[in-house]
């Protein structure tokens, strides 16, 4: 993803430094986990563009274009003038397409991740 900088600190955890600027536009690349190929089901193209719709309504945002590939994404998007908050939309759009994904794209979730709320999509 672009603007993002890893940054170790001291418990070897690393951070990352985000380019946050009022309405500026922002290129992002989303990868699925373990790079399941599960964008190319036309069933999950039209889930990401429902998270998408849904996520616009209470945050809005331009998507100036998109990339949809089998196992990644890549998208342009501008922000409102006075807003930066990218990662809250990423958040939810990535959480409405987890919890809506068919169980059929959802491997066995290691405990690390069930401890994170987090699904293998």
């Amino acid at each position: 993803m672009l603007g993002f900088v890893p940054q170790p600190n001291l418990q070897n955890i690393m951070e990352y430094r985000r380019a946050k600027t009022p309405g500026a536009t922002y290129f992002f690349t989303v990868v699925t986990y373990n790079r399941q190929k599960i964008l190319c089901k036309p069933e999950n193209v039209d889930l990401l563009r429902k998270a998408f719709q849904y996520v616009m309504e209470k945050h809005p945002f331009k998507i100036d274009a998109i990339v949809i590939l089998p196992d990644h994404l890549h998208s342009i998007w501008t922000l409102p003038e006075n807003d930066a908050n990218f990662s809250t939309r990423w958040r939810l759009i990535k959480s409405y397409f987890s919890r809506k994904c068919y169980s059929q794209y959802q491997e066995k979730i290691s405990t690390s991740r069930q401890d994170k709320k987090e699904k293998t999509v």
